[in-house]
């Protein structure tokens, strides 16, 4: 572990120096947004060659192994924990603990986890043919050909009072092993350990969920990569109004993300609102299908949906730039409001963040404030991590905003992040009354007491050309 600490800590060093050096070329990273934000985004943060990367993951991984993994078991009362995955069907969980240099699991991969007692590490085995990154090889197939008969083995030997597998009716992240892969473990076991065998619904979400402090000394360096990315695509550099269509941002996106070695999790989108007939507003709200493809003119309001994934973690930004017409300086005044009626909304969101309270209370709390404030307001914010649409509580969704039952009934954890995702419908006065959706999503961490934005959120208007 110190050697592995020892390789990994320079790095991160090297990459916080280097975040600090250019965070003074663009958005500042504080809880209350972007200082000068219409500075031109002319240094991007270091990206890391594969190497180093695949080092700063394997550290991470062992860090995750001595202090997330006894923590959320030990939290929930499970003393043995199985993770199970095929070839090509990984268990979500199952790919978060695989090294860096596996891209898949191997024929079978079985991982078990056991708890030897407070005080003590939890013993790490692999069921497999390798050693797997933090977890010793436990099978000798000249010994035991049965995989499975040689986990009942393991199990036997340690008899455990709670076993964990992940099956979930609720959480798809934790409901990784296949009906296959259960039936042959199942029959593998005496039947004295069957009936202890239980779903291990909350122990693999608080296992993804969990953020530790040498991720998130990264993690606000991986949201301003994808800001600056933003802030480059909704620029003069990118944008020449009347010729450039809303997809051809989408693409540069994805081809400027593809150049920096990074990847994305889904596709971006890119949408323009502007003054418009009531026959053309038709469907506002309904978020299903993607945007039109437009030709950005001035006077346009735009909006981008982006994320990228580096070093396991990954990010979702929504943020809004405006189109200067000729002689224009700043966007009109309704918009800049309009936004700020967004950030109050945020506000209204994460000053009910606390420890404990479900995501359906969470929004119910959120909305109340918000009417009482006159915000016409829509909330559905989700976990961010190790998946995009992450492992943790469900904060209403779009067409959902009476709740979420089951996924919204589970209860915000400290040290875990959150996808800030809402919009709020605003009349613009230069539009004729018009309503605009001012639609933001901001990456931010709960640590239990406070909540801050990774990187900051957008307080002002991108404006193009600037």
């Amino acid at each position: 572990m110190r050697e592995i600490r020892e390789r990994v800590v320079p790095l991160i060093l090297v990459t916080l120096t280097l975040s600090a050096m250019f965070a003074a070329t663009g958005a500042a990273q504080d809880t209350g947004g972007f200082a000068g934000a219409q500075r031109p985004a002319a240094y991007m943060p270091v990206v890391l060659p594969l190497r180093e990367q695949a080092a700063i993951v394997d550290g991470w991984l062992e860090t995750r192994m001595e202090t997330v993994a006894p923590l959320v078991m030990r939290r929930e009362g499970v003393d043995l924990w199985i993770i199970a995955a095929r070839e090509y069907n990984e268990d979500p969980v199952i790919e978060t603990m695989l090294p860096a240099t596996w891209m898949a699991a191997r024929r079978r991969t079985v991982l078990v986890l056991y708890d030897r007692g407070e005080g003590r590490p939890l013993e790490r085995l692999a069921v497999a043919r390798y050693d797997i990154g933090p977890f010793p090889r436990a099978w000798d197939p000249e010994e035991q050909p049965d995989q499975w008969a040689r986990v009942a083995e393991l199990i036997a030997e340690r008899d455990p009072s709670r076993i964990s597998v992940n099956r979930s009716e609720t959480f798809a992240l934790a409901d990784g092993l296949t009906g296959t892969e259960y039936d042959q473990l199942m029959a593998a076991l005496p039947p004295m350990y069957r009936e202890r065998v239980q779903p291990a619904e909350r122990l693999a979400i608080g296992w993804l969920e969990t953020r530790t402090p040498e991720e998130m000394e990264v993690y606000p360096q991986i949201v301003r990569i994808a800001h600056r990315i933003i802030a480059e695509g909704f620029s003069a550099r990118v944008v020449q109004p009347g010729v450039t269509t809303t997809e051809d941002v989408v693409w540069w996106y994805r081809e400027r993300i593809r150049g920096l070695g990074l990847e994305t999790w889904f596709q971006p989108s890119v949408s323009v609102d502007r003054w418009r007939s009531a026959d053309e507003a038709r469907g506002e709200g309904d978020f299903s299908a993607r945007p039109e493809e437009n030709v950005i003119r001035p006077g346009d309001l735009l909006h981008v949906d982006f994320g990228i994934t580096y070093l396991r973690l990954n990010t979702d930004t929504q943020q809004h730039a405006y189109v200067l017409r000729p002689g224009e300086k700043s966007a009109p005044k309704g918009l800049r409001d309009a936004l700020a009626v967004g950030n109050r909304l945020q506000d209204a969101l994460t000053d009910n963040f606390v420890a404990g309270r479900p995501g359906n209370e969470i929004l119910s709390a959120a909305l109340a404030r918000a009417e009482a404030e006159g915000i016409d307001a829509t909330i559905y914010t989700h976990p961010i991590g190790f998946h995009g649409h992450a492992a943790g509580p469900t904060i209403g969704l779009w067409d959902q905003q009476g709740g979420v039952p089951g996924r919204g009934d589970y209860p915000l954890f400290p040290n875990t992040a959150h996808s800030i995702e809402l919009n709020a419908a605003v009349a613009i006065p230069e539009w004729g009354g018009q309503v605009v959706r001012i639609m933001l999503e901001e990456d931010a961490f709960f640590d239990g007491q406070s909540t801050w934005y990774i990187d900051g959120r957008q307080t002002e208007l991108w404006l193009i050309p600037r």
